[in-house]
């Protein structure tokens, strides 16, 4: 059982920001726009999923894992208010939150699906933000010039994903989930996941007036395609989700609980499981 520490993030989010706000920098500004702009009903579904799941589990294994899920609740919830917030600013400045309709629309689109497609979803775009976040707070140089708030919103976020990664995928074991069924979901989610987020990107560059120029790109390909970006960088991970003997809990997760360890004024603790 995972400990989950609720907190809430001490940093101002209703002092405006600009579209450009890593730096000037256009592309990544607009990638993590994109993010953001998909978390609060993307989370939304991963803590009903989750909590429909723990409802469906045999009283043992619902009280083993009662507290880590009531955790990951107060963490994803946290976070959806916390980009509502971020996407309250994006909305100001004209951005079309394209992204949100498309997550909403499926969503009901697969209101009726078996539990455990619904949590093998929420497990496998869980693995892809845990991905994200060791990779984010390795690379210290792709937020090095970012608004400091929104730098620590993002640092912050990051740790608490690598945190609670495990929740989802031991629910679904639990749940009696097949590993063939896990790994056709996984890649279900891998190409809507990539795809709605790249949309959203490029509408939000659009926007901004810098969808046709050149550095946009350069910096699209040093952030996702070079040898560390996210993509070319992460490959390996990302396999790792097919091995039959996966847990998420065999990637490290280190740099998360140092940057709690380190950053104790950017948040408080406002809930730990009893």
């Amino acid at each position: 059982m995972t400990d989950l520490v609720v907190r809430r993030l001490l940093i101002d989010l209703e002092t405006p920001f600009p579209g450009r706000w890593n730096g000037g920098d256009a592309f990544s500004s607009a990638f993590f726009n994109a993010l953001s702009m998909s978390f609060p009903s993307g989370e939304q579904y991963f803590i009903d999923s989750v909590r429909a799941g723990l409802k469906a589990l045999p009283q043992d294994k619902r009280d083993a894992m009662a507290a880590e899920v009531q955790g990951f609740i107060g963490q994803e919830a946290t976070h959806r208010r916390i980009h509502a917030l971020f996407n309250t600013n994006l909305e100001r400045l004209g951005y079309d939150n394209e992204i949100e309709r498309r997550t909403e629309a499926r969503r009901q689109a697969h209101a009726g699906d078996d539990l455990r497609n619904k949590v093998a979803a929420t497990a496998a775009t869980e693995h892809f933000t845990a991905i994200f976040a060791t990779w984010l707070l390795r690379r210290t140089d792709v937020l090095a010039d970012a608004e400091p708030r929104l730098r620590t919103l993002w640092q912050w976020h990051s740790a608490e994903e690598s945190e609670h990664r495990n929740t989802a995928f031991d629910m679904y074991q639990s749940l009696d989930g097949s590993h063939a069924w896990r790994i056709k979901v996984f890649k279900y989610i891998t190409y809507v996941f990539l795809t709605d987020v790249l949309r959203q990107t490029v509408r939000n560059l659009w926007h901004d007036g810098s969808l046709f120029q050149l550095r946009t790109w350069r910096s699209a390909w040093a952030m996702l395609l070079a040898r560390d970006g996210l993509f070319r960088g992460n490959y390996p991970l990302w396999r790792d989700y097919m091995a039959p003997d996966f847990h998420p809990s065999q990637h490290p997760a280190d740099m998360a609980r140092r940057w709690l360890h380190d950053n104790p004024d950017s948040f408080s603790a406002v809930g730990r499981p009893a």
